[in-house]
Order: structure tokens, then sequence, then C-alpha cells
């Protein structure tokens, strides 16, 4: 144990779980912080009533190879349970499917010359491989250009300004891309259906089979631990964190931060000047989350897409359309999505004023839902989700490395050719795991294989 070489993780969500046990199979000491009591992020689950479930929505698509094959290690791949889903469209205050290409004919809003070039855009944006090209036009640009101002102004610019607000504006065509990509991946490996598939228990049950996993790889997990500062010194990385109050400094060999781009940096003030102005440019939206439990289904849609500029969430996404609702004790789990700037004020407002808005709109789309149907109701506020896909945003990111030696970057920021999921999480902790190996095997040789040296300071903080 003494010549292994001695890795901190900072932050304990999918990226970080991931990175940390890589790098432990590797023979590696890794401790992994996370400021919260749980492992997980934005995967984490929490209890609404009776019924324990994820957080935020996620699903698995069978093209997922990333998530699929980390299921596997965990031997839940095989559990997965794949379900063939619908759509909805709400649209003028009236909800219409399109889950085939019927229904798409059959779509009242558009006429059918408008019809044929949005199935055009969709078409050629899946087969789109220079996404580059697409970081130099904006979005509503090049959505104008394909699919002709109609259809941008009825479907495309309310969808936009539901993911992005006024921010559509200075985003680039790769977003879209990135969606429609994502969209069609199980079309493109072949499968004509739209297959959904979970774990059953949800990533509660994923997550605690993750840590399980962590701990037999000999992984030190330091949950309600916050960092305040990532220090180099000499050849070591110091890291400064706090536990219930109890201060630790403690030196690694190496540290990863996945944590958003202005935390890290925040915690590494010896970044050139220039390095901490990349990071604090990345700019990121947020999401207001209302999850509520039913006692019945709403629709036969798993995802209801709004146009609908009244209804003040971006989509509704019904889990018992997906998840069988014995889940949820026969009631059914529904997700309100409202994607905001991560400084709107909106994100200030209380649970009750939250509430009377999401349900409010609720029942505009669904005026047969009465209160006594509403179980329960929770809100997750989280300002950092997703980076703002800007103009030209892949030519001056942050990398892997920074010039703090032994001191590396892997967050959700650097997806650049895809978007914010499970899969390209995962897999984004997967090719920093191989870099990293490559980087820091030869200087491990350089070392002669010495192990880290003794701590700054006694930590205090305790391991799990």
């Amino acid at each position: 144990m003494a010549n292994q070489p001695r890795w901190a993780i900072i932050g304990g969500g999918m990226l970080g779980m991931t990175l940390a046990h890589r790098l432990a199979q590797r023979g590696n000491q890794v401790c992994l912080y996370e400021a919260a009591d749980h492992l997980g992020g934005l995967a984490s689950a929490w209890q609404l009533g009776d019924v324990v479930w994820d957080r935020h929505y996620h699903v698995t698509l069978m093209s997922d190879a990333h998530t699929r094959a980390l299921l596997a290690e965990l031997e839940l791949d095989n559990e997965i349970e794949w379900v063939e889903t619908r759509t909805g469209f709400f649209v003028d205050g009236q909800m219409h499917s399109m889950s085939n290409s019927w229904e798409f004919l059959r779509f009242p809003p558009l006429g059918l010359i408008s019809k044929l070039r949005l199935a055009l855009t969709i078409m050629y944006a899946a087969r789109v491989r220079d996404w580059r090209r697409l970081e130099r036009i904006g979005v509503a640009d090049w959505l104008r250009r394909w699919s002709g101002r109609r259809t941008f102004e009825k479907i495309w610019l309310p969808l936009l300004r539901a993911k992005l607000g006024e921010n559509y504006r200075r985003t680039s065509a790769a977003f879209i891309w990135a969606t429609i990509a994502r969209m069609y991946a199980a079309r493109r490996s072949g499968l004509k259906k739209e297959m959904f598939g979970y774990v059953p228990g949800g990533y509660a049950r994923i997550l605690a089979r993750f840590a399980e996993r962590l701990c037999a790889d000999g992984v030190d997990l330091r949950l309600t631990t916050t960092v305040s500062s990532v220090e180099q010194a000499g050849e070591q990385v110091v890291v400064v964190s706090e536990r219930q109050g109890t201060p630790c400094a403690e030196q690694f060999d190496n540290v990863v931060l996945t944590v958003p781009a202005p935390q890290v940096a925040r915690m590494c003030s010896q970044l050139t000047d220039g390095e901490k102005e990349r990071l604090r440019r990345i700019e990121y939206q947020g999401i207001l989350c209302a999850t509520l439990l039913l006692k019945r289904p709403l629709s036969p849609y798993y995802v209801t897409n709004i146009t609908d500029s009244e209804i003040p969430f971006t989509a509704v996404i019904e889990m018992g359309a997906l998840v069988d609702r014995r889940h949820f004790g026969g009631g059914s789990l529904v997700y309100l999505p409202k994607y905001l700037s991560e400084n709107d004020a909106t994100f200030g407002q209380s649970d009750e004023q939250l509430r009377s808005m999401f349900v409010s709109g609720l029942k505009r789309m669904y005026p047969d839902l009465t209160e006594d149907e509403i179980l329960a109701f929770r809100i997750s506020r989280v300002r950092r989700v997703v980076a703002l896909s800007t103009l030209d945003y892949s030519r001056d990111l942050p990398g892997l490395d920074t010039t703090l030696p032994g001191t590396h970057i892997a967050s959700s920021f650097q997806i650049v050719n895809g978007t914010l999921n499970v899969n390209e999480t995962v897999g984004l902790a997967e090719q920093a795991a191989r870099d990293l190996d490559q980087r820091h095997g030869t200087r491990r040789a350089a070392r002669g294989g010495r192990g880290a040296s003794p701590a700054a300071g006694e930590c205090l903080a305790g391991s799990r």
C-alpha cells in the first residue's frame, strides 16, 4: 500500500464514481470527496411520499454503450426492462401524438411542406459527422434555413426557449445536432422503435451497488466533506477540506476535479489568470425540476413536448408510461423540468410558490386533474446542470491537464459532441481514466514507484 500512488477525486457524481473505480482498478489509492451525504450527483435518488426514485428523470438507450458496460460490471445490465414508449406534443392548447410516421404526417399544427422540411432537418442532423462546423453557426439561423420560418416559429423556437431561455440567441447549431443525435441513436443502430430502459429500483439501486463496488475497490468515500481548496506543494497536491466543522489538509500525488468550471477556478487559486478566466467564461443552464406522485397516469406518453408559452415548464416526463407502476405503489411519477439561467431569480422562490406555478400549469394541460390526486410534490433546484453550447464553444475549452502538475479537470463541461446524460458522463470518465493512466504511468516510473509523502496534517474528518 505504501508504494501506491494516492489520488483524490473531487465530486461524487457518476463521473467521479466511475473515475474512482477505474483508478482504483489500476492499483491506485483513491479518496472520493463529496459534499452531499450521498453519492450520485444529478443521478441521485430521493423519497417522494412512500416512493424512492430518481431525483431527476433518466433512461437508458440500447445504444448507451458506456452505461450498459458499467451496469454489466455491476451485474445489473441483464435486469434492464426495455419498453416501447410514445411521444406527445402540446401545441396551442391541444394534445397531439407524434409517436410514428403516420402520426407525424397527420400532425395538425404544420402543413405538408413544413412537415417535409422538419423531417429533412432531423434526418440531415442525425447524419452530420462534422459537428465542429456547426459550432460556428447560430442554432436559430441553422434551423430557419433548414426547416423554414413557420416550422421554426411554431415548433423549434418554443422548444429552444423552453430549454435555453433567451440564451438560444447565443447557442450554436451543435446543440440541436447533439440533441437529435441522442434522440435517434437507437434508430441509427438499426432499431426502428423508440425503446427506453430502466433498472428496477432506479438509480437508488444502481448507486447502492456502485458504492459497494467502490468499497470493494478500496476507495475511501469522504461524504459530507466540503473541499475548499486544491493547492500545489512541491511534487504533492494538498486538498483542504472540512467535515462537520472539522478541517483537514491531506497530500496526494494527483487530484482530479469533476465539479463545475467556476468551482474549479475558485478551488485552484494557483492556476494562471488565463486558466481561471477560461473556466469562469463557461456559462451554465440550471434546472428547477418538480416531481409529483399521482394516483393515476396523465397520458400514454413518456415525453410530452410543450410549445405553449403559457405553460411554465419544458415538458411532462411521465415515468409511469415507462416504469412498471408497481414501483410507484400503483400511481404515476411525473417530472416537470424548467430550465433557467444559473442566476435566474425563480430559483429563490419558495416551494409553495413553485408548487402553485407548476400545478397550475399542469392543470391547464390536464383540466381533469384534481388536488386529491396529487399524493406528493418535491422540487429540485440545481443552478449548474449543463454548460451552454455557445458559438465556437470547444475552441478554447480547458482540457484534462492544468499548469499545476498533478492537478486535472474532468468535468461535464468538456462534453462537446453530445448532450449531458449518464452515458456521455460515464464515457468522459472512461476516456479521462485512460488518458491519466498514460500520463502518470510514465511519471510513476520516473519516481521509482515512490508513494505519497506523509500527510501535511492529520486528517480528522474520517473516511466514511
